[in-house]
C-alpha cells in the first residue's frame, strides 16, 4: 500500500504538519528534522498523491519557469537547476520560452492568476516591456535576472560591480584599450562618451546597461578615457552575431588590449572571430567574458569569467517562490548572489 504522510511522521518522529512542511517547502524546517523526515521518506518510498494534495489546498504542485532563450548554455543550466532543486520540494516545472515578449509572460501571469500553476519564475529582460509592471494583480512571481524594480521578490547578482571588477582585472593586466562587446546601442545626438543611457532611451537589455556602467566606473577610477568607439553593441548575446560583429571591428580598428565580453557566448563568438583573423590569445589581445558556462573552461584558451553560484541563485529563487506561495501580500524582497572572477588562461600573458 501507498505510505501516508502519518507513516513518515511515524517514523521520523515528527508531526504530519511538519511532514508537510519539508514537502512542500513553503515553511523553514531545521536541518536536522528536515534530515530525518527526508530519510523516512526515502525509506517508505513515500510518493505524494498530488491530486488529493490539490483538492485540499488549492494548488497544482506545478510551478512556472519562463526563461528569454532556451537556445543558450546559461538557461540550459539554470532549467537544469531549478527541475533538480524544484524536485527535491515535490514541485513539477513547466518550462516556458518567452522570447523576450510581453505577450507570453501575460500568458503565464494568466495562468498563475486562474491556479494551474502555483508560482512562476520569470527573467524578463528590460522591465519597460515586462508584463509585470502593467499585468495588474499578480499570483506568486519571482524575477531572476537583471532588472531593477522593486514590485515583487527577485535573485540577481550585482551585475555593475561584476563587470567593474572584471574591467579592473583586464586593466591590472596593464590593458588600456578594453572593448566592452555586448554593450546597447547609443541613441542618436548621444556622445555615448562617460553617461550611459536610461532604459527609456537606450535600446538594449538590463543585463548590457549594468555592465556598460560598471564598465566605464571601473575606466573612470582609474583615470582611463572611455572610448566609444571601444564599446560594440549586440543586438542578441548569441555566438554568431559576436563573431560577424567583432570580424567586422576588427577590420575597421585598431585591435584593442582585450575584449571584455558580458556573456561567455559572447565570448566564444569573439574568440572565433580572432582566431580567424589570425590574432593570437592572450599573445596579442585578451578576451573574457560573464556567467562561467560550463564551456568556458574548455574554450580555447580557457576563458577567463564572472562566476556566481548558480545553485544559490536557483535555490534563493525557490525559497522566495515558497515565500510568496505562503504569503502572496508579504513585502518583496531582492537578494543578492556574491560574484567572483574566474581567471584563466584567456587573460593570462
Amino acid at each position: 500500500m501507498r505510505a501516508t504522510v502519518k507513516d513518515v511522521a511515524k517514523l521520523a518522529g515528527v508531526s504530519p504538519k511538519t511532514v508537510s512542511n519539508v514537502i512542500n517547502g513553503v515553511v523553514f524546517v531545521r536541518p536536522e528534522t528536515r534530515a530525518r523526515v527526508e530519510q523516512a521518506l526515502n525509506e517508505l518510498d513515500y510518493v505524494p498523491n498530488m491530486s488529493a494534495r490539490g483538492l485540499r489546498n488549492g494548488r497544482s504542485g506545478m510551478i512556472a519557469l519562463a526563461l528569454p532563450d532556451l537556445l543558450r548554455p546559461y538557461s540550459a543550466e539554470i532549467t537544469h537547476l531549478v527541475v533538480e532543486l524544484a524536485h527535491e520540494r515535490g514541485w513539477g516545472v513547466q518550462i516556458e520560452q518567452t522570447a523576450a515578449e510581453p505577450k507570453r509572460e501575460f500568458e503565464l501571469l494568466s495562468k498563475g492568476r486562474a491556479h494551474l500553476v502555483d508560482g512562476l519564475i520569470l527573467n524578463p529582460v528590460n522591465l519597460d516591456d515586462s508584463a509585470v509592471m502593467t499585468a495588474g494583480p499578480l499570483p506568486p512571481v519571482v524575477l531572476i535576472g537583471d532588472v531593477d524594480q522593486d514590485v515583487v521578490s527577485q535573485v540577481a547578482i550585482d551585475n555593475v560591480a561584476a563587470a567593474r571588477d572584471m574591467t579592473k582585472h583586464l586593466l591590472a593586466q596593464g590593458c588600456r584599450r578594453i572593448a566592452a562587446v555586448g554593450t546597447p546601442e547609443v541613441p542618436r545626438g548621444s556622445s555615448g562618451a562617460g553617461v550611459l543611457a536610461s532604459s527609456t532611451d537606450a535600446p538594449g537589455t538590463a543585463a548590457s546597461r549594468l555592465r556598460t556602467a560598471g564598465y566605464r566606473q571601473a575606466l573612470e577610477e582609474a583615470g582611463v578615457p572611455n572610448d566609444p568607439a571601444l564599446e560594440i553593441n549586440l543586438d542578441r548575446w548569441r555566438p554568431e552575431g559576436a563573431a560577424t560583429v567583432v570580424g567586422k571591428y576588427l577590420t575597421e580598428h585598431e585591435l584593442p588590449d582585450a575584449f571584455f565580453c558580458f556573456t561567455d557566448t559572447v565570448a566564444s563568438g569573439t574568440l572565433s572571430a580572432l582566431w580567424t583573423a589570425g590574432v593570437g590569445v592572450p599573445e596579442q589581445t585578451l578576451v573574457a567574458g560573464f556567467d562561467n558556462i560550463l564551456e568556458s573552461q574548455f574554450m580555447i584558451p580557457p576563458l577567463t569569467t564572472v562566476d556566481f553560484d548558480r545553485r544559490e541563485f536557483v535555490r534563493s529563487a525557490l525559497d522566495l517562490l515558497a515565500e510568496r506561495m505562503a504569503d502572496n501580500g508579504a513585502a518583496p524582497r531582492r537578494v543578492i548572489i556574491p560574484h567572483r572572477i574566474i581567471k584563466r588562461t584567456s587573460t593570462t600573458r
